[in-house]
């Protein structure tokens, strides 16, 4: 099981969300080929009620802390209550081009 199947299933056994999305963005990098570094989760889930989103993303680290202290070098994260989803139609931000790295010209 590659890292962001790995991810998906421990998001998805931890907090069972109504929306889950586990993207590798690794390509979009300035990494090796095949690399899983680069990580966008967006997760919809009736726990984070109530909760404000450093706490959401608290809730996330914790079961996340291994794949952050090896891995895995940065985590987009987009945490939702079902209703606030609902609100945002259903849709999270995109990500951001990468700006650094070695490759970077500009």
């Amino acid at each position: 099981m590659n890292v962001q199947e790995s991810i998906e299933e421990i998001l998805r056994t931890t907090f069972a969300p109504s929306y889950l999305s586990v993207v590798n963005e690794s390509h979009m990098h300035n990494v090796s080929p095949g690399s899983e570094s680069h990580i966008k989760v967006v997760l919809v889930s009736q726990q984070f009620d109530g909760k404000r989103e450093v706490a959401r993303h608290q809730m996330v680290y914790r079961q996340l802390a291994g794949f952050l202290a090896g891995g895995v070098h940065a985590l987009a994260m987009h945490t939702y209550t079902p209703a606030e989803w609902q609100s945002r139609l259903e849709q999270a931000p995109l990500s951001p081009e990468c700006m650094g790295g070695s490759g970077n010209t500009h």
